[in-house]
């Protein structure tokens, strides 16, 4: 994926973000050279990963495969295991219309997934079998909004602007926006995108860069290559 392209989906982003009233945190604009700078002062937001975050999940076709973040807020895995502490996370993202966010599970991660606005979310789900595979055959139950909802196995969710679906470890989903892209809110336990993620086919989590022009701001991913210490 091309730092250009990167860049003109940060913006894209960004601007679909404000249009519905959010404000970014004030460290989102930081340049890379005042992130290099204040490199020590801004550890927590470093070591925590939070941030932009785009991806085509290593397959170079964002449009159709991908997923825009931001993580606001995150805790540590250490707290969550000592149970006290930050035990929670917060993102915003982006799914744009008929953009697949492919079928994955979490081991240890609770979430709330939230239509913030903008067109359906669409969720497919599957609860796991015993070794941990999608379970072609089992009904899956989750909760929306309180509400217990009970699907055939890859049965589709789909939530208008407001409603969210509380997915515990262990159930597959893939989602997309149906209509207009959709505006996502997550509310989760710590996360962990380096180990968390269990994905059903053999991709990768983060995009590889072409570095063909600076980047506008760095992403999570870049973090540990380009902040030297």
């Amino acid at each position: 994926m091309k730092r250009s392209r990167v860049n003109e989906i940060l913006q894209e982003g960004d601007a679909f973000i404000r249009s519905f009233g959010y404000v970014m945190p004030p460290f989102a604009y930081f340049a890379p050279d005042e992130m290099q700078r204040r490199r020590h002062e801004l550890a927590g937001i470093v070591e925590a990963r939070l941030g932009w975050d785009i991806t085509d999940y290593g397959q170079g076709r964002f449009d159709e495969l991908g997923l825009f973040l931001f993580t606001v807020r995150n805790g540590r895995a250490e707290d969550l295991t000592r149970g006290s502490g930050m035990l929670y996370a917060e993102k915003i993202m982006i799914s744009r219309q008929e953009q697949l966010s492919p079928m994955h599970r979490h081991v240890v991660k609770a979430e709330d997934i939230i239509n913030r606005g903008g067109g359906k979310l669409v969720l497919e789900l599957f609860t796991s079998d015993a070794s941990g595979d999608p379970d072609p055959e089992a009904e899956v139950s989750v909760m929306t909004d309180g509400i217990s909802r009970t699907l055939p196995a890859g049965g589709l969710l789909s939530l208008d602007p407001g409603e969210s679906v509380t997915l515990l470890p262990g159930v597959w989903h893939a989602f997309w926006g149906e209509g207009a892209d959709v505006l996502i809110g997550e509310v989760s336990t710590v996360n962990d995108d380096l180990t968390d993620n269990v994905f059903r086919e053999p991709i990768g989590r983060f995009a590889a860069i072409e570095e063909d022009e600076p980047p506008l701001h760095l992403l999570v991913s870049d973090y540990e290559r380009l902040l030297t210490r």
